[in-house]
């Protein structure tokens, strides 16, 4: 194994998957960028430009290389023609009326879900978040920023303690250098990092900070309204001087979820231990009889903000799984369609 791939993030996991070892020296990389429909692609020998295989390309898009993507290059270094088994996958359900799951970063070890100490923190949002994580199968540290704004820095820490239980919470304040050891202590040689969180949040300067120099400019929130504006305009992996590796996600004003039912009871433990002490096992928390989650709300131990948040992500999360599930389904049947109308043409003596 090269110490330039190690420092790429390249463990046994990955290298075990190869039949052939001399790949290493030559033909595989990581992805550190995605633009339209090429990426970058560093190797041992270094950096290469590559576009995806017609199998790769007409596959699902779950299924296409994404940034952190450990990938299998041609002999030529410009097309992708394997995608080796990830870690982990943070994705995303696309945006407006699109039923495709679409990859976001792969092979991520942690999370870091950015917010700011103001207007812009929502714990609901860090819940979404919380659960994406969870199904990517990341640890998720709750980055808090812009601390020398707030006036009461620990009120932000707390609620966003209560988001996940046993969630680790930095606090950073990006004027001063001392506040970054927290977030710089999850960081080893062969982690990589995902930054992700809304626009103006902070995220580029957390970057900027770790990395020692400016790889991506900086912006911020519209005091008029809080939003952000938008700094990063692709995703890409960086490798910090210290050791480790970044990426910065753009900022994502829908964020969607999809087949994450299980990571929701991860995110919302304490209702689904409530749940269980419910006189009745469909109780849907509403106006049943021996409620205990109710019952827990009215005694002051769980924000109904909370449950709120959870019958909403449930609902979010049964729609679209189950329209991704049919769109499959058709998937499905239009590939065996063509399969029947090859073998009709064939047994006519046609040409395909």
């Amino acid at each position: 194994m090269t110490d330039s791939l190690q420092q790429l993030g390249l463990v046994p996991f990955f290298t075990q998957q190869l039949t052939d070892i001399d790949l290493l020296e030559t033909r595989l990389g990581r992805v550190t960028a995605v633009q339209r429909s090429r990426l970058t692609v560093v190797t041992a020998e270094g950096e290469h430009l590559a576009e995806l295989s017609a199998a790769l390309r007409d596959g699902p898009g779950e299924e296409r290389p994404t940034v952190g993507d450990w990938v299998v290059l041609d002999a030529s270094l410009s097309l992708v023609e394997q995608v080796l088994e990830r870690k982990s996958l943070f994705r995303r359900l696309g945006a407006g009326t699109r039923h495709e799951i679409q990859p976001i970063a792969a092979n991520i070890d942690i999370l870091f879900i950015v917010t700011s100490c103001n207007d812009e923190f929502r714990e609901s949002r860090l819940e979404r978040y919380l659960a994406l994580c969870a199904e990517a199968g990341a640890l998720p540290v709750i980055v808090l920023t812009k601390t020398d704004l707030a006036d009461d820095v620990d009120d932000y820490v707390r609620r966003a303690r209560t988001t996940q239980a046993g969630v680790a919470v930095e606090a950073i304040n990006a004027l001063d250098p001392g506040t970054f050891s927290g977030v710089r202590s999850w960081i080893d040689p062969t982690t990589t990092v995902a930054l992700v969180g809304s626009s103006g949040v902070g995220k580029s300067t957390l970057l900027n900070s770790l990395a020692g120099t400016t790889l991506t400019a900086t912006g911020g929130i519209r005091e008029q309204d809080k939003k952000g504006r938008h700094t990063t305009t692709h995703r890409e992996l960086h490798l910090i001087p210290e050791g480790g590796l970044l990426v910065d996600v753009p900022g994502m004003r829908e964020l969607r979820v999809a087949e994450v039912e299980h990571s929701l009871g991860t995110v919302f433990d304490d209702i689904a231990q409530l749940a269980r002490q419910c006189r009745f096992a469909d109780c849907q928390h509403e106006a049943e009889p021996g409620c205990a989650v109710q019952q827990a709300i009215e005694d002051d131990r769980l924000d109904p903000r909370r449950l709120a948040n959870y019958h909403k992500l449930l609902r979010e999360n049964a729609q679209a799984t189950a329209s991704l599930a049919e769109k499959r389904a058709q998937g499905r049947n239009f590939a065996r369609m063509v399969k029947e109308v090859k073998k009709i043409k064939q047994r006519k003596g046609k040409p395909d």
